[in-house]
């Protein structure tokens, strides 16, 4: 572990990307603390540009669009990373048990997961909002449910291979139980592709919420998300560019932050990297 941070260090994408998330979620977390109001709805403040201020500008009401981008970060960040840990829970839970039964159980499970594979996953995740609402938790909840099956298929392969390390055959030779030899021999060989794995599901979650959104069919008042906040500002682009500008930059340079993040990560845990 301290080789790979010190690896993620010593790459100056994968610093700049750790330290912008840093600030990001310190900023997100304690920035409507330290602007008490500034969220309240002005009527003689509507739709003022950016300046000293107001650093984003206003939106239609007369809010500050700064306060609003951090409140819609907080929820959007929230929805992405819960979403790719429930992901990996499921994923862990299904590839596992394949990975490790093998045989017919692991045919029919995979099976299975291919053709959950194939399905259009907007298409899926807008039918499961119906479901389960247009709140977080239903957010959550559908772009976890439509993205498990990745993490699944990664957990089977990764669960094979371990199947034939050394600890675990000898784990299987002193005549331990199979959800031991799983849970503790097993389970632990296979952290690195996974972490991996979850650090890019997380962008992917975040402009899946953020596309969703933008169309009408994610978050909905009174919360706020910077899909949402972009839907607002598209509607009047031409008159006030600054209503779709500042959510979709923030949108942009997170998503790119955490795939930055995500491929240094896999390259610092690539044991071939040592050899060039």
């Amino acid at each position: 572990m301290r080789n790979t941070l010190l690896k993620l260090w010593r790459s100056w994408s994968a610093r700049t990307a750790g330290i912008f998330l840093g600030v990001l979620l310190f900023t997100v977390l304690l920035g409507p603390w330290l602007r008490p109001g500034a969220g309240e709805q002005r009527a003689d403040s509507a739709l003022f540009a950016p300046s000293a201020a107001h650093w984003f500008g206003t939106d239609s009401l007369g809010r500050d669009l700064f306060h609003r981008v951090l409140a819609g970060g907080a929820l959007s960040l929230s929805v992405g990373v819960a979403a790719a840990l429930v992901a990996l829970g499921l994923g862990l839970l299904y590839g596992g048990i394949a990975g490790y039964v093998g045989g017919r159980t692991e045919a029919w499970l995979m099976r299975l997961a291919d053709a959950l594979y194939s399905l259009p996953l907007f298409l899926v995740s807008a039918l499961l909002l119906l479901f389960f609402g247009h709140g977080p938790l239903g957010l959550i909840l559908a772009l976890s449910l439509t993205s498990w099956v990745g993490e699944a298929r990664l957990t089977r392969v990764l669960v094979k291979q371990a199947r034939h390390f050394g600890h675990v055959e000898s784990a299987r030779s002193l005549g331990f139980s199979r959800s031991r030899i799983f849970l503790f021999h097993i389970l632990p060989s296979v952290p690195g592709p996974l972490l991996v794995s979850v650090t890019l599901a997380i962008p992917q979650n975040i402009l899946a919420e953020a596309a969703l959104s933008f169309v009408g069919l994610g978050i909905s008042p009174p919360f706020a998300s910077w899909g949402s906040l972009a839907n607002e500002g598209w509607r009047a682009f031409r008159t006030y560019p600054h209503l779709i500008f500042f959510p979709g930059l923030a949108l942009f340079l997170t998503a790119a932050a955490f795939t930055v993040l995500g491929d240094a990560l896999r390259d610092a845990l690539d044991p071939r990297g040592d050899e060039f």
